[in-house]
């Protein structure tokens, strides 16, 4: 039993997943919103300084730090965050 579940992990190894860096959020009102123009600043209600929420597939996994890699961003986790509920 243990052999089988082992293979199914190692099959899991290779699913490719979608890990989405949430910088913010914030509401706008539709006017606000198609007043939009280039260049313009959008305000976001998380301070400078608070970590990136860290998604995989839409779910929260944790929260991280951002950094440069390179010439690339990255984030840097510290923090899981505990699923809750189903």
């Amino acid at each position: 039993m243990a052999a089988a579940r082992g293979d199914i992990f190692s099959l899991l190894n290779d699913v490719e997943v979608e890990v989405t860096l949430e910088i913010g959020r914030r509401r706008f009102r539709i006017a606000d919103v198609l007043k939009l123009a280039v260049g313009q600043t959008l305000e976001l209600a998380k301070a400078a300084g608070e970590p990136l929420d860290v998604f995989v597939n839409g779910q929260l996994l944790g929260r991280g730090e951002a950094v440069v890699v390179g010439d690339r961003y990255g984030v840097r986790i510290t923090e899981f965050v505990a699923k809750t509920g189903g």
